[in-house]
């Protein structure tokens, strides 16, 4: 899925990991910031402000000052961000909404947890 929409929307791996990353937070109420992207992809600094700075160059993502903390940035999704997003996203959720839909809440329950004990178990700390 992810590699189709880096054709569609010309942008790489971490670009959409971090469009996708902005979409959830937001949808939560969350600011992100700089460091806060750096966390989640696990990369530098200078690899976080090159890719803010590409994502910031095609439209997708704005700077902003933090609300409450001048002295802070936090980064924002744009409306074209989000517009082509859900453009190319809107008919996969789709799909796995309708295939989710197939099965009754204990049914995914078990698969939810079987998936968050597979990614522990794969994930490393290094």
């Amino acid at each position: 899925m992810h590699s189709g929409m880096k054709g569609d929307m010309d942008m790489n791996a971490s670009d959409l990991a971090t469009l996708r990353m902005l979409t959830i937070r937001e949808r939560r109420g969350e600011m992100v910031s700089p460091h806060d992207v750096a966390t989640h992809l696990r990369i530098s600094t200078a690899s976080t402000t090159k890719l803010i700075d590409r994502l910031v160059a095609s439209g997708h993502l704005e700077r902003r000052k933090h609300p409450s903390d001048g002295r802070s940035r936090v980064v924002v999704l744009t409306d074209k961000s989000r517009r082509e997003f859900f453009e190319h996203f809107g008919v996969h959720l789709g799909a796995m909404r309708e295939t989710a839909d197939q099965y009754d809440d204990a049914q995914l329950s078990t698969v939810a947890a079987f998936m968050e004990q597979l990614t522990e178990a794969i994930t490393t700390d290094d």
